[in-house]
């Protein structure tokens, strides 16, 4: 499974983005089921209201929740991050957590952020 990071999916529903067209066809030769956190969704939906665009395409994929789980996971990476002196957003910690317990790969792009989390055993697609 891909889980979609909000920076993936606001490219996705840009018409405009060339990055969205490359990321559309990586996500579709891959042939893996897609889905979203409950915690990008809320990051997405929240833009699109803002800034009044249509929202139900985005309701329609898949949504992962955020488990009793996944906020153990993501308080343990947060804080192993801070540690490290690599402090990571709360939100990304969040999403990290729910890919890792769902077994899933995380398609962002933004890999700065992202990419120290391999350690807690986050894969990241492609």
């Amino acid at each position: 499974m891909i889980v979609l990071d909000t920076d993936v999916l606001i490219e996705l529903f840009d018409k405009g983005s060339k990055e969205g067209d490359r990321a559309l066809q990586e996500i579709l030769q891959s042939g893996d089921n897609v889905s979203t956190t409950a915690i990008s969704l809320h990051e997405v939906t929240y833009g699109l209201e803002k800034y009044a665009r249509p929202v139900d395409a985005i309701l329609r994929l898949p949504v992962l929740s955020y488990t009793k789980e996944d906020a153990h996971l993501s308080a343990r990476v947060e804080l192993d991050q801070e540690r490290k002196g690599v402090p990571i957003r709360r939100a990304d910690a969040m999403i990290a957590a729910i890919t890792i317990n769902n077994g899933a790969r995380l398609y962002t792009m933004d890999f700065k952020h992202f990419k120290p989390l391999r350690t807690h055993g986050l894969r990241l697609f492609p």
